[in-house]
């Protein structure tokens, strides 16, 4: 039996190896792009298993999640003459798989390179504040470019986003001034709108003042109960003679009928 076992076990392996190059599985998030002799099949295959031919069939796993790359950081002189280096993310898939092998050799690179270009592209024709303050607008710009140039290779950028904004010492330190200058200038507006809405409280008060003067008198009492409470010491507060004035009246008044009487 020695003789005959080389020949079997040999058989074996070749059937399991056969077996192995036959049957492949794809799983749900992936696809199998077949070529048969060099010509590329119709449709992809999968989920699930496929049977290929050996030595005919050469199959190509394409994933169909979503990817996340990171766009290394570029060096760009924006349109006002400002060196910045600015890094983003970008979030794509493929949507069909035939041309993500056929129409690009190697679609991850292809788009990381693509990325790295427009970035630089796009930030060169906007101003330094834009860049700061319009992420958003910008953003989608990037989007629409990228998404427009990967469409042929079949794939769709979802979205695109500028993570970090390097700024150099110098300009940073300007911003810092910048920004310092608008705070007093803010303030320096409310203070005087303050101003002038106490102006406009003060004239009121005043015509109310004339038209009622024993108003005025009334205030000065007031004020000599506060700051009589706020402080112990003795305070000689000038009182106007006018205050006495009804009383003397009444005074008079009532001396004029005790001589009638």
């Amino acid at each position: 039996m020695g003789p005959y076992l080389a020949p079997i076990f040999f058989l074996v392996a070749a059937f399991l190896m056969l077996l192995s190059a036959m049957i492949k599985v794809v799983k749900e998030y992936e696809r199998g792009v077949i070529f048969r002799l060099g010509r590329l099949l119709p449709q992809p295959k999968g989920p699930g298993l496929i049977i290929l031919i050996p030595m005919v069939d050469r199959m190509v796993r394409i994933s169909l999640r979503t990817v996340a790359m990171d766009v290394p950081p570029q060096d760009v002189i924006t349109k006002d003459n400002v060196s910045v280096k600015v890094n983003a993310v970008l979030f794509f898939r493929v949507m069909e798989p035939r041309k993500a092998v056929v129409e690009v050799e190697d679609y991850m690179y292809a788009t990381s390179q693509l990325a790295q270009t427009t970035l630089r592209s796009v930030l060169g024709q906007v101003e330094l504040d834009e860049l700061l303050s319009k992420r958003e607008k910008i953003n989608e710009q990037l989007q629409g470019i990228l998404d427009e140039h990967t469409d042929p290779w079949g794939i769709k950028v979802s979205t695109v986003e500028i993570k970090h904004v390097d700024l150099p010492q110098e300009m940073q330190r300007a911003i810092a001034r910048q920004a310092e200058a608008e705070r007093d200038r803010r303030a320096k507006v409310i203070n005087a709108e303050g101003e002038f809405q106490a102006s406009h409280r003060l004239a009121e008060a005043s015509a109310v003042i004339g038209a009622h003067p024993m108003a005025l008198q009334l205030r000065f009492l007031q004020t000599l109960t506060e700051v009589a409470a706020e402080n112990n010491s003795t305070l000689v507060f000038p009182v106007p003679i006018d205050l006495f004035e009804p009383f003397i009246e009444a005074k008079k008044e009532w001396n004029k009928k005790a001589k009638e009487s």
